[in-house]
């Protein structure tokens, strides 16, 4: 069974689709990025499993439990971070953690044990007696994340937990994700740091206008996004020459040429049946003169495959 399942899931707000028939399968210990413009519906989604929101209609379930009709069983179940934490700034650290245990039902013999534990996981132990409000951005991201663990929950939902941090905080941030992925945690997380999210989730959805149009391991997505074979071929001298004659080999769809540090590379796409290699595209180069300085497989990014997925849609 799914530990995150959405059945035909659908939100509107009057003629507005924000949410259209989405269908989701994510299961335990997956860490599963959502992905998709601004407006595309994936902050509708995370509130709906979060029991913020109610669906118009279709169905979301945590670990078989069904939103909007068991949530007081969902709840325990889950950890919701918000892209902004937004409250209890005159608390101390210890203070909000405590605050929050006793909302959690954490017995109070158990109580500090479990505030120390989540302090050290999350590297705030040392910040226990400052004021919330005197915490960086990135600091009171790490705390919201350890306010969401008080009560050990198998799920955790975080709407673009990096947003507005720094290059530090967000290392630090993805590191402690990766944590949390390593010790069992199904994670669902929005972002729009697509190279975080390749290096810390192993399925990804990519979401456009309400509709979700992607959903899957990470490799499945990079193999759709691939439209053809692609070489990246640089030559040290004469690259429009170089680009003529590769336009005559048969197999060949089309050349495009970047401007990069270092010189112009020309992107070889061929033609997907065309049963040319990279090394007699190298052949031809050389037997005209050309010196090769790059002859490589163009590698996917995220980032690539989403914009070659999506067409930059909102609802």
């Amino acid at each position: 069974m799914p530990m995150i399942e959405t059945v035909n899931l659908t939100k509107k707000y009057g003629d507005f689709v924000a949410l259209d028939n989405l269908n989701l399968s994510i299961d335990a210990g997956t860490c599963f990025g959502f992905i998709g413009p601004n407006g595309a519906g994936k902050t509708t989604t995370i509130k709906i499993l979060a029991t913020l929101l109610k669906p118009t209609w279709g169905e979301a379930r945590i670990d078989g439990k069904v939103v909007g009709y068991q949530n007081h069983l969902i709840r325990p179940l889950i950890g919701y971070v918000p892209d902004f934490m937004g409250a209890y700034q005159d608390m101390t650290v210890g203070e909000y953690l405590e605050f929050f245990a006793a909302c959690y039902a954490v017995p109070s013999s158990k109580r500090q044990t479990t505030i120390a534990e989540v302090l050290t996981l999350t590297d705030l132990t040392h910040k226990t007696e400052t004021e919330v409000n005197g915490l960086s951005r990135g600091m009171q991201q790490r705390l919201a994340v350890a306010r969401v663990l008080i009560h050990d929950p198998k799920v955790l939902l975080m709407d673009e937990p990096s947003s507005g941090l720094d290059p530090r905080a967000r290392i630090e941030m993805r590191e402690l994700l990766k944590e949390l992925r390593r010790i069992g945690k199904t994670i669902l997380i929005s972002s729009h740091i697509l190279s975080e999210l390749a290096d810390l989730c192993n399925a990804v959805g990519v979401i456009e206008q309400g509709k979700l149009i992607f959903a899957g391991a990470l490799g499945d997505l990079m193999q759709r996004a691939k439209v053809g074979k692609i070489v990246q071929i640089s030559v040290e001298a004469r690259t429009d020459e170089a680009v003529q004659l590769l336009r005559t080999v048969r197999g060949v769809a089309k050349v495009e040429v970047s401007v990069e540090e270092g010189g112009r590379r020309m992107d070889v796409q061929l033609e997907p049946d065309a049963g040319i290699a990279a090394s007699e595209l190298a052949a031809r180069l050389l037997a005209q003169g050309f010196r090769l300085s790059r002859l490589q497989p163009e590698e996917i990014s995220l980032e690539t495959a989403f914009m070659r997925v999506t067409k930059g849609l909102v609802s």
